[in-house]
């Protein structure tokens, strides 16, 4: 009986430690969860952000003004253009 009871015993403390560390285990994984969710929402609001900064910087205004202002570009006007026929580059490389 002795046997029995201790072999009891010996069970039911193995059963307690592995709930013990079944729980632990269960509540560094949503620890782990809860931190991935919480930067999945974060890099969602960052590329928000960013789109909305894309949008803002890609108007055809501002492209412009960057085109005046650092590519010293001008519009295109019937005075600096220059027209090209097809017949004269045919014949020159004849």
């Amino acid at each position: 009986m002795l046997r029995i009871n201790l072999l009891l015993l010996l069970a039911v403390m193995m059963s307690a430690l592995f709930l013990v560390g079944t729980q632990y285990e269960s509540r560094k994984l949503f620890t782990e969860l809860d931190r991935a969710e919480n930067e999945s929402r974060r890099l969602a609001t960052d590329q928000q952000r960013l789109q909305v900064e894309k949008r803002a910087q890609a108007t055809p205004q501002r492209i412009e003004t960057l085109a005046r202002e650092k590519l010293q570009m001008r519009p295109a006007s019937p005075a600096i253009t220059q027209y090209v026929q097809e017949g004269s580059t045919a014949g020159a490389a004849q």
